[in-house]
């Protein structure tokens, strides 16, 4: 590959000393070679920070952060980032997995579709959280349907992406600022806002094993009153004001929709009301764009 550019690998870990090693070692596993590895223990409870201590051993080029106190995903991203000198990113959560191709394949994916692709994912192998092989993402969302270049309207409205296969151009986040670490979550502002100004290519590949932990943060979105509920929120009310068509806003009302009945089947309903309000805004004639 010309030139073979820095990866960065961000590895964060928070009470996940089941499975961090294995996270780990599925970076050294790599097929391509130019990786930087950060790991960051965002004040686990549970040892996390000496068993990842004991693992590495002795590889000090591998970053490793520890967080005496619980910062939170979106902050702990931030102060790995901080460390990142790679021109591509992965976000590797501390209980999934890279296929040994992953970087590599990204890596190509991106440098093939040139400078205006910020962005490739990939489909998804998931497993639980014993390891064993539950099915594909793309099960429920072929390949045929997963949309590439501009995707904006399309991550507006629906789920599609599996934010842990992502790769992308650290010149995204510079652009971006960085994570919003006054969210819960990262996943929908940083895919929302990323795919405003840059196009996303996808590999109909599962490079990336997804874990389904009964803890993880993507099954306690579901849940009444989780933060990241709050988040999703938020990030609509960001969509808003990115928004730049008629069209863009109808994708939005129907996000809302969506987020709103899943409130209310929460029982959230003072979040519910709040994804009305901001429905309605959307609505009025003199709030719509021309």
């Amino acid at each position: 590959m010309i030139n073979n550019p820095l990866v960065s690998v961000l590895c964060l870990s928070y009470n996940q000393k089941k499975f961090v090693e294995e996270a780990i070692q599925s970076v050294f596993n790599q097929t391509y070679p130019f990786i930087q590895l950060i790991v960051l223990d965002d004040g686990s409870s549970d040892g996390s920070a000496q068993t990842i201590t004991r693992f590495l051993g002795d590889k000090a080029s591998v970053v490793f952060l520890i967080n005496e106190t619980n910062q939170g995903y979106t902050k702990s991203l931030n102060k790995a980032l901080s460390h990142a000198t790679g021109e591509f990113i992965v976000d590797l959560a501390a209980d999934d997995l890279l296929m040994p191709t992953r970087v590599e394949e990204g890596v190509s994916a991106l440098v093939k579709a040139g400078a205006k692709f910020g962005v490739n994912f990939s489909d998804a192998e998931i497993i639980a959280e014993d390891g064993r092989f539950l099915g594909f993402h793309s099960e429920k969302y072929p390949h045929q349907s997963i949309p590439q270049g501009d995707v904006y309207k399309d991550i507006v409205r629906r789920y599609f992406i599996c934010p842990p296969t992502m790769l992308f151009r650290k010149s995204v986040i510079d652009r971006l600022g960085g994570y919003d670490d006054s969210l819960a979550f990262e996943d929908f502002d940083f895919l929302v806002r990323a795919a405003r100004d840059f196009h996303f290519c996808y590999t109909p590949k599962p490079l990336v094993k997804r874990r389904l932990v009964s803890q993880s943060m993507s099954r306690k979105q579901f849940r009444r009153g989780d933060p990241q509920r709050a988040s999703t929120f938020r990030v609509c009310e960001k969509i808003k004001k990115m928004n730049k068509t008629i069209d863009e806003e109808e994708e939005l009302k129907k996000r809302i929709r969506y987020e709103f009945l899943l409130s209310v089947k929460l029982g959230d309903f003072s979040l519910a009301v709040k994804f009305v309000r901001l429905y309605f805004r959307l609505s009025s004639p003199s709030t719509m764009l021309t």
